[in-house]
Formats: structure tokens, sequence, C-alpha cells
């Protein structure tokens, strides 16, 4: 029987420079209860610029680092690392390899991104806390099809990169709008030349012609009412679902991990889908679900007594965006959370600690973006929006002492 342990979850860490030499006492305080857990898990929201080099493959998005901040995140007290997001490829190929091999030298337990899919998709997997933890991380975009890993064929070679969760969005209209769009097409195409043009990068999706088109780009179905839709691909759902099963199979303590940029109008809510795939990963045995992608703090679930955090929004978020400019506000606001287990891996409680990431939103914070102990009406402000947007997910969160809490009974 192995005794009890604690996991800590953050916001994502898109860090750009070493932040160590803050004096900030909250900022002292965070790292504490990170070098006191058994796990201390974060999204690192990045590339690496290294022995690989690497071309920018994106536009005013872009954003490498320097292996220090991996330093900076290890003396900070973070052990654990999901590597996929849409800014892991922002290297192409070289910066994957240069990331795997800097993480690997710093002893994190790591998952996300690989040499070929198959390694991408892999579990990390690290002895703690005399438990055998398994990593499962997966990105689902939206993102070009070049950034996420691919296997060696007969005629081509393997492609590092992301490890992808297949989803694509569709726009379901009403009749006389598809007809409409199906029209401006038709005006824009002579004898599929159009389409031929604009088939590479990617291979275009097969399709029905009379009851869906590709716009340019854009997939649109015919249907009684105006909406979108955000489906999974079901095969890719179940790649994703034996990497958890066979790690439980093995006895391993399962972190199930997805980022995405497929919001929701407000940012806080959470999609369906998401919630659907999040309940899918239990199932197959994870012990943990946890997300990130829209930069705020979303509800939190308890499934078959698994914690399932939707989205724990930022914890280090190094833009080059003034704090005021961000719309909304609650990109600067989160909570660390410490979920204890017990003996038999069940889960007893959630500790939620309110933080803020930039200097103007708390008096006391003297060092420019680095996270801090929120106080105050701030801390009151996070905890209370926390804990009414989880009510409705079954959620109870209790405030004590300026600290959200969740329990657990036998």
């Amino acid at each position: 029987m192995s005794a009890p342990f604690s996991l800590v979850m953050t916001g994502q860490s898109l860090i750009q420079h070493d932040i160590r030499n803050s004096s900030d006492p909250g900022f002292a305080q965070i790292g504490r209860l990170l070098k006191q857990a058994d796990i201390a898990f974060t999204n690192f929201e990045n590339t690496i610029l290294g022995s690989h080099g690497g071309w920018p493959m994106k536009g005013s998005y872009f954003g490498c680092a320097q292996p220090v901040v991996l330093d900076a995140l290890k003396d900070i007290g973070f052990n654990a690392l999901s590597l996929a997001n849409n800014h892991a490829f922002d290297l192409g190929p070289p910066g994957i390899l240069t990331t795997l091999i800097e993480v690997a030298m710093r002893d994190f337990l790591h998952a996300g991104i690989g040499v070929d899919r198959d390694k991408a998709a892999q579990a990390g997997v690290m002895s703690i806390a005399s438990r055998n933890i398994a990593l499962v991380a997966m990105d689902a975009g939206p993102g070009p099809a070049t950034m996420y890993a691919d296997n060696a064929g007969d005629d081509r070679p393997a492609r590092p990169g992301v490890n992808g969760l297949k989803v694509s969005r569709t726009f379901e209209v009403e009749e006389a709008i598809f007809d409409m769009l199906a029209t401006i097409q038709t005006t824009f195409q002579s004898s599929g030349l159009e389409r031929a043009n604009y088939a590479q990068p990617h291979d275009p999706p097969q399709l029905d012609p009379e009851e869906a088109l590709d716009f340019f780009g854009t997939i649109f179905r015919r249907a009684r009412a105006n909406q979108r839709k955000i489906l999974v691909d079901r095969q890719s759902a179940v790649t994703q679902l034996e990497v958890i099963e066979d790690a439980v199979a093995k006895g391993q303590f399962v972190i199930a991990y997805l980022h995405h940029h497929h919001w929701e109008p407000d940012w806080q809510e959470v999609p369906d889908w998401v919630r659907s795939f999040a309940h899918e990963c239990i199932d197959a045995g994870a012990r943990t679900f946890v997300s990130h992608g829209a930069p705020v703090l979303q509800p939190i679930e308890i499934y078959k007594g698994a914690p399932i955090f939707f989205g724990l929004g930022n914890f280090i978020f190094h833009t080059e965006k003034n704090a005021g400019e961000w719309d909304p506000p609650e990109v600067w606001r989160s909570v660390v959370a410490t979920c204890l287990f017990d003996n038999d891996d069940e889960l007893r409680s959630i500790e939620l600690l309110p933080i803020v990431l930039d200097h103007s939103l708390e008096k006391d914070c003297r060092e420019d973006r680095v996270p801090t102990v929120a106080t105050g009406q701030t801390a009151l402000r996070i905890i209370t929006d926390l804990t009414q947007r989880s009510r409705r997910f079954g959620t109870a969160i209790v405030s004590e002492d300026g600290i959200g809490k969740i329990y657990l009974s036998r």
C-alpha cells in the first residue's frame, strides 16, 4: 500500500525569461507550496531554442525561449510538464528535438511531443512518491496539420511534432445561407482549379456536395439552425484513450492533459465536447484531468471521485501586452490547486490558493510578471467566482481563510 501523496496543478507557464531573482514574498510562498508537493505540474507553453536551431513558424504569435527558463521552472518547484500546446511547434521540428533534450536533461516527467507520432502519443512515466505516475498530454488545436507528429511511411520520413487529438470545426447553417455560400464558391471556381490550388499543404476533405461544402478552408453543412460545432474524431480519441487504459493496466497513476483553443464566446465557459472527452479519460482510468488553452480560470468538476480542471488559466504569462490591454482581466487571475490523495489513490480534498500574475492587480506585488498570492478582496473575488461557476457541475467549494477548499467523503 502506498503512502498518501499530493499533486499540485497550476495554470500554463508561458515563460520567456528567468524569474528566480524575484523578491516577492507571495511568489516565494507559491514556490514553497510547489516544493512540498510530490508532483508539481504545469504546461510549458513554449519551445526551446538550442542545439537543433529552428525557424519561426508563425507571425505575431511566435515565441521561443532559452533553456534557462526550464532551470527556473525546476528551481521554482515543478517536476512535471506537459509539452503539448500551440507554441510547441513555433520553431518547427528542430524546436521539438531541442525541447525534448533539454527537458530530459532536467529530469522532468513530461509528455506531449515526440520524434514521431507514436513517440509523441506515449505516456511519460516516472516513479514519484512510491508510485509510477503516467502523464498523457495532447493538443486539439486549431493548428496546421504539419505541427502534429507523424510516423514514417514508405515514401516519407517521420515528422517530429505534437501529440494531436484530432478535432474539426464545422458551421451548420440554414439552407438559404448554405445556397448563398455555394453560389459564391462556384463564382470563384473554374473547373475545380481553385480547389486544386489550395489542396496544399493539406489534403482537402471528402464531402457530399449536397450536404456540406469546403468554403475555402471552412466546412459548412446544411441544417435547420445556425450553430458552430466542434467534433472529436472518434479514432483519434480512441488512440488517446488506449494509451490511458494501457498505463492503468500497468498499475500507473494517470494524469490526462488537454490543450486547445476551441473556446466558447465566454472564455470561462466549458465547451461540451471538452467535458465529454474529460469524462471519457476518467472512464478509461485517469485519476486526474487538467486542461489549458483559454487563458482564464474555468470550473472544476469531481467526476467518479477524480478532479477535472477544465481550465486553470495562466501561471506565468510573459506577454508583450500591458495588463490593462487584456480583456478579460481574468487572464491575470488563477489558483494553485493542491490535490491530496490517500494511500489508496482516492482523492480526499483540494485546496485552491488564489493568485494574481501582474503587479498592477495586487499592490503588495513588487515584481513584474511573476505569480503571487492574492489577498483581500482580490482573493475573495477569485474564489467566489470559481465557486459559482463550479456549482453547476455539482462541485461545492468553501472559502476558509482566503483559500478555496473541496472536501470529499469516503
